[in-house]
């Protein structure tokens, strides 16, 4: 058979620089579709459920959105290993704006809260594609200065979404909160598939299918668990709420049954005899309980005690942001010129630890500037955790593992963030109900009054009560927000220990895909691209599906994908 007809074997991806800036790009533009829409919701939830009719069920636009996301992370980073990143990055971006769509167009409540369920399950593959996809093109020892960048969007994502969603809702529509979303998805989405070349592959074991249907079944308990314990009208001694609790126990036991017979367990039980993979993930464990649980609360006492619109509030958060962008960004560089890691988790704990005993000091009298620093620090301690977790995870598991890795992380960070939410989040609107009653009654007002008063209570309300009926008011915030830090404090002491017990071991000089067999990487990737005679770095670069690269003698050099 003649060389001009024979199909030539497949062979490796060149994983040069420029491939990995522009596959990166894609990455990032998948990370603050993912993120922004999370907060960008925030403001403009008030205006939605107003306009729709579901004032009394707007938890469901966030329990869905988080039910979704937590489910898929697990499935994504498993298939990603067995089928290959690309078109699951692809069906994630897609999946999130058509929803948006759907979201936009909504004109009932519960039509709504499946669209945002439906942007959960492509939420969750863009988080998690995202860290797997920089494993799989990046060593370990230069991943930092990549996942720096992936962390600091999660910051940006933070106080731009409610400066957006409020801007949308004051000065546009609230569709515009999604509307948004499709720009920047169709630009991901061509980013995407142009840029990421990466390998497809057929599962060479029988998929776990019973696992997948029973985590997603613990995970379901679990959300709705923590959901209900955390409600006023539910709380922690429902038999509904119990009756969660009962399921998760018995579909936790029963997935762990299946994964020790499964052949190929969508989280192998293996990774749990792995020390470092255990430690690491738990302290993203004890950072979702200690880290998240607080940033959920603080915005409102920043609202009430300001007098501010959420979104002009979310200006207060800029600190915190400039915190966490700048340490995440600082310790990736550093990880990449190093190689050490140890650290920064170290450090992480010991911020956080700081500015959380810091803000039991919260009070009516504290002022503005104050409560910046505070966010400040405590945005420098999560900008150090975050990600050199999910680094520490990718490097102590084989390259067929990074993803299932990941996601693993990831799912545990989030449940530790939901749990975190819910307990100390019914601990804080417990004392604050409490709070406010004493504060109303002790003004004049009846029980029912002040019950009634205490519901509709917001901001701008607030600026138009009597000042020392105002003070009290915001007193009642400070009163009740500052001792849950000191519930939070044990788990950043655990996240500290764990940190100071982290094996430090040397990061991996070779990418996943370089390890597997499926690219070659670094300076011979660089050497290939440029050394080919007669052929460019650029036109190398532009292989498209199946294009072949050979030099003058009609030998294959690399086959792009």
């Amino acid at each position: 058979m003649s060389t001009a007809t024979a199909k030539p074997p497949a062979g490796p991806l060149l994983l040069t620089q420029k491939r990995i800036w522009i596959i990166f790009s894609a990455l990032i533009a998948g990370m603050l579709l993912s993120s922004l829409d999370q907060t960008i919701v925030s403001t403009a939830m008030p205006t939605i459920v107003g306009k729709l009719g579901g004032v009394e069920h707007q938890a469901w636009i966030t329990t869905a959105y988080l039910l979704a996301t937590t489910i898929v992370m697990p499935i994504y980073g498993k298939f990603g290993d067995i089928l290959g990143r690309r078109n699951l990055f692809l069906v994630a971006i897609a999946l999130f704006t058509l929803a948006s769509v759907g979201c936009a167009l909504a004109t009932d409540f519960w039509g709504f809260v499946i669209f945002r369920a439906v942007q959960g399950l492509g939420g969750g593959g863009l988080m998690i594609l995202s860290q797997a996809i920089i494993a799989d093109i990046v060593p370990a020892k230069e991943r930092g200065k990549y996942m720096g960048p992936l962390g600091a969007i999660f910051g940006l994502s933070a106080v731009a979404g409610p400066l957006l969603g409020g801007f949308f809702v004051d000065h546009l529509t609230w569709e515009w909160a999604f509307y948004i979303n499709i720009p920047v998805g169709l630009a991901a989405f061509a980013i995407a598939w142009f840029a990421l070349t990466l390998p497809n592959k057929k599962a060479e074991k029988r998929i776990d299918v019973l696992g997948v249907v029973l985590l997603s079944a613990a995970t379901t308990c679990l959300i709705f668990f923590t959901d209900f314990g955390g409600k006023k009208d539910e709380g922690w001694d429902s038999p509904l709420t119990w009756a969660f609790g009962a399921g998760l126990l018995v579909s936790a036991a029963a997935f762990v049954m299946v994964e020790r017979r499964a052949e190929d367990p969508i989280i192998p039980l293996s990774l749990f005899r792995n020390r470092i993979f255990i430690n690491a993930t738990a302290i993203g464990f004890t950072l979702g309980l200690g880290m998240f649980s607080a940033i959920a609360f603080v915005p409102t006492f920043l609202q009430m005690s300001s007098g501010t619109s959420a979104a002009e509030s979310g200006l207060l958060m800029l600190p915190m942001m400039a915190g966490l962008m700048g340490t995440s960004i600082y310790s990736g560089i550093r990880i990449s010129k190093t190689g050490k890691y140890k650290m920064f988790p170290i450090l992480g704990a010991v911020f956080t630890m700081a500015a959380m005993l810091w803000m039991t000091t919260l009070a009516a009298s504290t002022p503005i500037w104050v409560i910046c620093l505070q966010l400040f620090v405590f945005g420098a301690g999560l900008g150090l955790i975050m990600q050199v977790v999910v680094l520490v995870v990718q490097n102590s598991v084989p390259a067929d593992q990074i993803g299932t890795a990941t996601s693993t992380n990831n799912y545990f960070r989030e449940v530790g963030a939901a749990m975190g939410v819910a307990v100390f989040g019914s601990i804080f609107t417990t004392r604050l109900s409490e709070a406010l009653t004493s504060a109303f009654t002790g003004a004049g007002a009846s029980a029912e009054q002040a019950g009634q008063s205490t519901r509709t209570l917001d901001p701008q309300a607030l600026n138009q009560l009597p000042e020392q009926l105002r003070d009290a008011i915001v007193n009642a915030y400070a009163d009740s927000l500052a001792p849950v830090f000191w519930y939070l404090l044990p788990f950043i002491a655990v996240a500290l220990l764990l940190a100071l017990t982290l094996k430090q071991i040397p990061l991996s000089d070779t990418a996943g895909m370089v390890a597997r067999g499926e690219a070659v990487g670094g300076e011979e990737a660089e050497r290939l691209a440029a050394g080919l005679p007669g052929t460019t770095a650029g036109d190398v670069e532009a292989a498209g599906d199946g294009d072949v690269v050979k030099d003058d003698d009609g030998e294959l050099v690399s086959q792009a994908r």
